[in-house]
């Protein structure tokens, strides 16, 4: 295929003049284009939700969500994978990035990796990548050989398989591999093929949603708080104790006591609080009900 016949390649008439124009009518067209990706994102949340409740199935029988890709998508994949365990309390391997040219491709680009299908699915059987899990390939173009490859491997195995491309259904083969395919368009970019730019901010937004809509499910949260963020420093100790005073309205005292009976779990120490159970019981429910306080709330009495 011709390059200029991919959307995320082509021109864009809005741009035209970008080397012409004043520093701030610059920002202006950019800030312009950025509108653009949140409105494409909505056109397809049905796709997403039922990707994300594909992934929640798996998720919660003990697979592993993991994200392929090359460059800035691969990058996005990474970003999402180091920030679910310390943000949820998530174990370190239940959600894993892969990267074509390897982890050294992270920092640095490794010219011609992305184009080694067989690649993309070695590194899923070094892995142990298994029909538990789920794959999730990132590939603006939906073209990338490396993700294809992955998701060729991990459909085959008969795992769930999802795609967050830029092109839509048009020249975007990843698409047709997969379960559920979510390809938005949010049209060319400012800089011609940089996909870096609107094509980036598209999967950063989906895959936000994919992994929040996961861990929302999971019962990581309680309302819209962070209850199960892991306290590693003096800030996240901070928060914790402003999410736990924020649900129970307790004093400062039962709040430290519990923390420190919970060993620094913030959900368990905040059914604790809510329930007044010790804390073996409040562990054994909460382990009941998958972590989920509400749900925990509703059989503690």
């Amino acid at each position: 295929m011709n390059i200029q016949a991919i959307p995320t390649e082509a021109r864009n008439p809005a741009t035209l003049k970008i080397d012409e124009v004043s520093t701030m009518e610059m920002l202006q067209m950019l800030n312009d284009e950025d509108k653009k990706a949140a409105q494409a994102v909505e056109k397809h949340l049905q796709q997403i939700a039922a990707a994300a409740d594909a992934m929640v199935e798996k998720f919660a029988a003990g697979g592993r969500i993991v994200y392929s890709g090359a460059g800035t998508s691969g990058r996005i994949g990474f970003m999402d994978a180091s920030e679910i365990p310390p943000t949820y309390n998530v174990p370190q391997g239940r959600v894993i990035a892969l990267m074509a040219g390897g982890t050294a491709a992270f920092a640095q680009a490794v010219e011609g990796a992305e184009d080694d299908a067989a690649q993309g699915a070695k590194d899923l059987q070094d892995i142990g990548f298994s029909p538990d899990d789920v794959f999730v390939g990132l590939a603006a173009s939906g073209r990338t050989p490396y993700v294809i490859g992955g998701a060729e491997y991990a459909k085959d195995l008969g795992a769930v398989t999802v795609s967050i491309t830029c092109n839509q259904d048009i020249g975007s083969p990843l698409n047709s591999v997969v379960d559920f395919p979510i390809g938005v368009y949010a049209g060319p970019e400012a800089i011609t093929g940089s996909t870096r730019m609107k094509a980036g901010t598209v999967q950063k937004l989906v895959i936000n949603m994919l992994s929040t809509a996961v861990m929302v499910k999971m019962g990581k949260v309680y309302s819209n708080l962070m209850v199960n963020v892991q306290i590693k420093n003096e800030k996240l100790r901070a928060r914790a104790f402003g999410i736990i005073k924020e649900v129970t309205a307790a004093p400062d005292e039962e709040i430290s006591h519990a923390l420190t009976k919970a060993e620094n779990d913030v959900a368990l120490a905040i059914f604790m609080l809510l329930s007044g159970l010790e804390v073996c019981e409040a562990r054994e429910k909460m382990q009941t009900h998958n972590g989920h306080i509400k749900q925990a709330m509703k059989f503690s009495w």
